[in-house]
C-alpha cells in the first residue's frame, strides 16, 4: 500500500501533468478563437472541465505505464483542440496561424516560470506538513513537465507545434525549400518522432529541457 507520502507525490506529479496538457490544448483553441475561428468554442473544448480533455492513452495510459516503469519524465497529451486554420489565416495571416501554433508552448514556458519562481520563493528543505510538501512538490513538477512539453512541441516533426509553425513561417516569406521538405516528412512524421523518442537522440533532443529545468530549478 503507498505511503502518505508517495500519495502526495503522484497526487502533484497527477496535477501538474493535467494542467500542462490541458492547458496547451485549450490555448491553442483560445488563441483561434481570438483571431475569429469559433470551432474550439463551439465544441466545448475552451472548458477547464478535464473530462471534455483527456485521452485516455495519452491522458492516462502513456504517463502511468512511464510512471510505474520508473521512467526519468512522463509525457502525455489531451485530445487536440479542433481549430479551422483557414479562418485564423484569413483574419490574421500567417502571423495568427503561428500564433496559434505556439499557444501551448507559450502557456507551457509561462506556467514553467510562474512555478520556478514559486517555488525558489517557498522552498524550505524541511516542509512542516503534507500539504506544504505537496505545494512544493506540484510546483517542482509543473516546471519539470512545461518545460518537457514545451521543449518537445517545438521539435520540427509534423505534426508538432514547432513544424506547424515553421510551416505557416516559410508560407509567410515563401520558403518554398522548407514546404517541400514539411511536405515530405510529414507522412512519416510519427515515425521520426518514435525513433528519437526509442533512441539515444532523445538525449540530444531533450538537452534543452534539461538546461532550461537546472537554470529555472537551480
Amino acid at each position: 500500500m503507498p505511503t502518505e507520502v508517495e500519495i502526495v507525490k503522484i497526487a502533484a506529479i497527477v496535477l501538474a501533468l493535467m494542467i500542462a496538457i490541458i492547458g496547451h490544448e485549450i490555448m491553442h483553441g483560445y488563441v483561434a478563437w481570438r483571431y475569429g475561428d469559433p470551432t474550439a468554442k463551439a465544441a466545448g473544448r475552451l472548458s477547464p472541465n478535464p473530462i471534455v480533455h483527456v485521452d485516455p492513452i495519452g491522458t492516462i495510459l502513456v504517463p502511468a505505464l512511464l510512471y510505474i516503469s520508473g521512467a526519468p519524465f512522463l509525457f502525455g497529451w489531451a485530445k487536440p483542440v479542433p481549430v479551422n486554420i483557414t479562418t485564423v489565416i484569413r483574419n490574421g495571416g500567417y502571423k495568427g496561424a503561428i500564433a496559434v501554433a505556439l499557444a501551448g508552448v507559450t502557456w507551457n514556458l509561462a506556467l514553467a516560470g510562474i512555478a520556478a519562481f514559486l517555488f525558489d520563493t517557498l522552498f524550505t528543505p524541511q516542509p512542516q506538513s503534507l500539504f506544504a510538501a505537496f505545494g512544493l512538490l506540484f510546483l517542482m513538477y509543473s516546471v519539470i513537465y512545461n518545460v518537457v512539453l514545451a521543449v518537445f512541441n517545438l521539435w520540427p516533426f509534423p505534426p508538432l507545434d514547432g513544424a506547424n509553425a515553421l510551416r505557416y513561417l516559410a508560407m509567410e516569406y515563401r520558403w518554398k525549400r522548407v514546404i517541400d521538405l514539411l511536405n515530405k516528412i510529414e507522412p512519416i512524421g510519427m515515425v521520426l518522432l518514435i525513433i528519437v523518442i526509442a533512441t539515444p537522440l532523445s538525449t540530444w533532443f531533450f538537452m534543452p529541457a534539461e538546461w532550461l529545468i537546472n537554470l529555472l530549478l537551480g
